[in-house]
């Protein structure tokens, strides 16, 4: 049994492994950057040792560190959680050879479904079905566009190693497979230094579903399927368990397919063989094909363990230690169905941008699950993916689970951020994602009008005036000789007049006056109880509940300033990868003039009107904060 574990990690994933081992009596030892020092991680684990700075290539990818923290804290095994250097075989070897045990797979294994052409081989050996594609060596422009006339167009051109989108391109017809290929081979090479790539059929309405595998080395069993079809930038936003419209011969059939998969490469822990489903004519077992096999824990395995009873994280930890699977196949049922939703600080509004900030207020309702690795007080950093927490449901069945979630989200409460909470709710309405008519291209397709929020409420605006006054049912009374006392509170453009008496105020929203009052945390419009709830932070007034949403403070003598037309800003912290022009050059709207990398991702700043660049203040390498001026366009000549 293992005694004393060092997580790999940082974040919702390193709490979730702390609070088993804990559960099973482990000791734990904790890793952080410099800007992790305070982190829940950090607080929850027996130990802490820093590793680094801020930047994950400074701490949380320096395998050496990580082994030498695990040798001087005494741990006798590393787990890796997800990311990072979770499917690093070199460094499953490192770990190895320092004596330690590596709660994962062998870095044998890894390396087998590393690269997606040589995992399909594997696959096709094995008899699990792949998709019709080309996934040989030669990697010649004009071979490769054979083989794409071969295939049938559309098809899809896909990096061979890496994940998250990167290196993938959808090719429509001949036209436009040259100019394709180069763009996904050249973003390939960034992303992975590594320019290889396949081809694939191209799946019309596909289904993301995936089957949880766990081995013990010589055999394994699956723990059922998620569907992970609702995706943004080919990541994942909202999984359930199981999915939707399965039938019992398609999940024998896609089941056993992954048992076979996991066991022709002696898979040894947790692990996911991810299928692409044609859905075009609902779920059949002849439509279903072997995309990738994720040899770590996946964020979304919650979902699993909500509809088996099972704790992943106890079965690595035993079957790490030595013992064998902790059941057979027979032993394990579906109960119920689970909703995972993803939570994030991020800008829905202007393409999920990720975003910064303190969480000043964080809440979450009773009866969900939630995996976080933040708490109220918490900043969201720009060196690491904004997740802020998963909030997993369970029910009955699905229509219970989906009113669950829908609660859940309603209750869910951050300020401080700009978050995708009403995204999800909206998502989670979709009438498609309700029916279970569900594909990947659900956001794609509508997620302009998903990401629009609702204008907040006059309402709501009054509440958050009051709330900026700090008044309560006890001081909701002016004075004044002959008349009550009125404030005037600036709301994002609107002057707001508050008028406080006796139990509560009269509050003038665009010309509408409506009477406000609260008690015990109730607020009431007109006397009627409307559900809404309000929290001051720094800049505003965040209001939860339908028709909420984040009211501004402005100031009501403040004059229009200049607007900076032809300033390029950055967005949000990060680093600048690369320049794309230079001064005198002419640029249209659109043209890419900066590349920022942030929050694990690469941001295009593009040119907001055609004009000729004035001055560039910025040199790939730099680091610049929120709000800085990269590039001034002037008008054009």
């Amino acid at each position: 049994m293992i005694e004393t574990l060092l997580i790999a990690n940082r974040g919702e994933i390193a709490c979730r492994v702390i609070e088993t081992a804990r559960r099973m009596g482990v000791e734990t030892v904790a890793v952080y950057s410099d800007v992790d020092a305070g982190a829940r991680h950090v607080a929850m684990a027996d130990r802490a040792v820093r590793i680094g700075g801020a930047a994950p290539g400074e701490s949380y990818l320096r395998g050496d560190r990580i082994i030498m923290a695990a040798l001087e804290a005494g741990a006798d095994a590393v787990h890796p959680g997800y990311g990072f250097l979770s499917e690093n075989a070199e460094f499953v070897a490192a770990v190895e050879a320092a004596g330690l045990i590596f709660v994962g797979p062998s870095a044998e294994a890894i390396r087998a479904m590393g690269l997606k052409d040589r995992a399909k081989a594997l696959m096709a050996e094995a008899g699990v079905p792949v998709v019709p594609g080309y996934h040989g060596e030669d990697q010649e422009p004009g071979h490769l566009e054979v083989e794409a006339a071969e295939i049938g167009y559309p098809i899809l051109i896909k990096a061979v190693a890496g994940g998250g989108g990167k290196g993938m391109r959808r090719v429509e017809g001949p036209e436009g497979f040259v100019d394709a290929l180069e763009s996904a081979k050249a973003e390939a090479l960034g992303a992975f230094g590594n320019d290889a790539v396949l081809i694939e059929k191209y799946v019309a309405k596909p289904r993301h579903i995936e089957v949880q595998v766990f081995g013990d080395g010589a055999r394994a069993v699956h723990l059922f399927e998620r569907d992970c079809s609702l995706q943004r930038r080919h990541q994942k936003v909202i999984e359930e368990a199981p999915a939707p419209g399965m039938t019992r011969e398609v999940r024998a059939a896609m089941c056993s397919a992954a048992v076979r998969a996991a066991e022709a490469v002696g898979y040894k822990g947790a692990g996911t063989v991810e299928f692409i489903v044609d859905a075009s004519e609902g779920l059949r077992a002849d439509r279903f094909w072997f995309m990738e096999m994720n040899t770590r824990l996946q964020v979304e395995h919650p979902v699993t363990e909500a509809i088996t009873g099972v704790d992943l994280v106890e079965w690595q930890l035993r079957v790490a230690g030595g013992e064998g699977l902790p059941c057979d196949q027979v032993d394990l049922a579906i109960s119920g169905h689970a909703i995972e939703a993803r939570l994030y600080a991020e800008d829905t509004e202007a393409g999920f941008l990720p975003a910064v900030g303190n969480l000043e207020h964080l809440r979450f309702p009773d009866g969900v699950r939630v995996d976080t690795g933040v708490v109220e007080g918490d900043v969201i950093s720009p060196f690491y993916d904004p997740m802020i927490a998963k909030v997993t449901v369970h029910g009955a069945d699905r229509g219970a689970a989906l009113r669950a979630m829908a609660l859940a989200l309603e209750g869910t409460e951050v300020a401080g951020t700009v978050t995708n909470v009403s995204f999800l709710a909206r998502l989670l309405a979709h009438g498609d994602f309700q029916s279970g008519n569900v594909d990947t291209g659900i956001i794609d397709r509508d997620g302009a009008a998903l990401a629009v929020p609702q204008p907040i409420s006059e309402e709501a605006r009054a509440i958050a005036a009051v709330t900026v006054l700090g008044l309560d049912a006890d001081e909701m009374q002016g004075f004044s000789l002959w008349v009550p006392l009125s404030h005037f509170v600036g709301i994002g453009e609107d002057l707001v007049r508050v008028t406080p008496h006796a139990g509560g105020a009269d509050v003038e929203v665009s010309g509408t006056v409506l009477r406000v009052a609260c008690a015990d945390g109730d607020w009431r419009v007109d006397g009627e109880k409307i559900g809404l709830r309000a929290v001051r932070v720094s800049d505003g007034v965040q209001v939860f509940g339908a028709g909420g949403g984040f009211a501004a403070l402005a100031d009501p003598l403040a004059r229009g300033g200049d607007e900076r037309r032809g300033a390029v800003l950055a967005p949000m912290p990060g680093r600048i990868v690369r320049v794309a022009v230079s001064a005198g050059d002419a640029v249209s709207e659109g043209d890419v003039l900066a590349v920022l990398e942030a929050m694990k991702m690469e941001h295009r700043l593009l040119a907001v009107r055609d004009g000729v660049v004035g001055e560039v203040r910025v040199r790939s390498g730099d680091q610049v904060e929120a709000g800085f001026e990269l590039v001034r366009l002037e008008a054009e000549a």
